[in-house]
Order: C-alpha cells, then structure tokens, then sequence
C-alpha cells in the first residue's frame, strides 16, 4: 500500500505545499500533478466538479507524486464517504466551528472502531496501489484529516476543536475568517490587519499545542515563505485556476498592440480577430 508522505512529513513537523484545483479537468488535473506539489486539494466545495469528474481526477494523478485530496462541500457523511470511495487520501472539512462538527467529522473519515465509515467501494484501494484487504486494514492510519477555522467562532472555539483525537491538521482560510470579522470581502490572504493576524496566529499556536499541523491559504509562493517562517505547515499556493488566468492577464497587458472591440470592426474583420 503506498505511503501518505503527506501526512508523513506533517507528523515529523515538515512544511508540505500544494494547491487548489477549481477546473473540472482530468486533464489540467494531470498537468498540474507533474510539477513537484506534495498534493492537490480538487475543490467541491466552489466548483462544478462533481464525483465522476473528481474519481476522473484522481486517475489522472495517479501515476505522479502528488497526493490527491478534495475539499467536500459540507461536512455530511455522505460526502466523506463518496470522495474516500472514488480514491481521495485527504479530505478537507469546511466551515468547522465547534468540537460536534470535528468529532462529526473524525467518525465519518475513519472505519470502525475510530469512526463509522461505511465499507465498500474499489477505487479507493487502486488509488493506493493496494488490495481491498489491505486498504480496510491501513486506511485509518493513512488518511489525512484536515479541519478549515474559517470563521471567528471556529478561532473561538479553537482549543475543543484542535484537541479531538484524530485530526490531522487544520487549514485557516483568512477570506471567510476575515469576512466573519466584519472586515468585508476579498481582503489579501497575508493581510497585516492586527485583528487578522491575531485570530490567525491564535489558530496556529493552538494547533501546535495539540499536535495538529497548522495549514493556510495563501497568495503566492511568497505567502508561502512567509507562512513557513511563521510556523505553517499545510500551506496551499493559490490555485491553478489563479495562476492560469493571472498568468495570463499579465502577458497580455504586456502586449505592444491596440486591440480594437468586436463592435469597431467590420464583419469580416471582427471574424479574423479571434484567431490571435
């Protein structure tokens, strides 16, 4: 069966990187895996993947180095069960804000006697390049669980969070964290707002004291840098998503030429300007 090296490296106190993956596409899914990230979270939750798409994923990524996670859409039973069953070795949990929800979120991810999963489906063992068997038997011990504080009464209620058995990590997300503190939408994920900064840093120190990996979102691989120095384990470098169309906007904003609207052109000529 292979290894989790991600929650390897994040029980022996490493940082392990990935990112975020929005695009419903095995292949982008494929691509994105071979570039080194120790895993990649496909998001459920914001995104129109659904569960062929996401087990369509998972099989893209399965002959790379990245370990395939998900985030679910709500912390329900029955979205841990179906994710786990198409192969994911991780789950994220979102909008995770009293003990209840975590101890929820613990019995639907482990098998008995650690939890309550339900036991069948076939994926899950050949995303693990393992038997059905063997899966049974290691999967509590494998699996990454990782709770998101995104919300000041999840900061709030940190400590009964961060201290039930068998979460593995925990994943700050400061756009919604912000926006629960009244700090309005879209504010910068390495914002240096004092109140940010603390409920942050409060998560962080909590989840060190109770043997949880510390996660964060961040912008870029600056953020990245930043995080680690500050303490952060699981840190997400944006998401493809970001990078393609940023990339992108910022090539074509270094263009020389002036590009004339559909409307300015004749009919022919607006026909030829979409091919550049």
């Amino acid at each position: 069966m292979r290894a989790n090296h991600v929650r390897r490296r994040l029980a022996a106190g490493e940082p392990s990187i990935g990112t975020w993956l929005g695009l419903p596409s095995p292949e982008a899914a494929e691509f994105v895996s071979k570039i080194g990230f120790d895993w990649l979270v496909v998001d459920t939750e914001h995104s129109p993947v659904d569960i062929l798409t996401l087990a369509r994923m998972f099989a893209a990524m399965a002959n790379s180095e990245s370990a395939p996670m998900v985030r679910i859409p709500w912390n329900s039973p029955e979205n841990f069960k179906r994710v786990l069953d198409a192969g994911a070795w991780g789950i994220v949990v979102p909008m995770v804000n009293s003990r209840q929800e975590a101890e929820q979120a613990v019995s639907a991810m482990r098998y008995y006697p650690k939890g309550e999963r339900s036991v069948g489906g076939g994926r899950h063992a050949l995303s693990m390049g393992t038997s059905a068997v063997e899966y049974y038997r290691n999967a509590n011990d494998e699996l990454l669980l990782v709770l998101q504080i995104e919300h000041i009464q999840g900061v709030e209620n940190a400590d009964a969070i961060l201290s039930v058995p068998g979460v593995d990590a925990c994943f700050i997300g400061p756009n919604d964290l912000a926006a629960s503190m009244g700090m309005g939408l879209g504010v910068p994920l390495e914002s240096e707002d004092p109140r940010l900064v603390e409920a942050i840093h409060h998560v962080r120190d909590t989840a060190i004291r109770h043997g949880v990996a510390p996660g964060v979102h961040c912008s870029h691989a600056a953020g990245v840098n930043q995080r680690i120095a500050e303490g952060f384990q699981f840190c997400a470098m944006a998401s493809e998503l970001r990078y393609l169309v940023g990339g992108l906007t910022s090539d074509l904003a270094k263009l020389t030429w002036q590009r004339s609207t559909a409307s300015e052109l004749e009919p022919s000529e607006a026909g030829a300007a979409v091919r550049y």
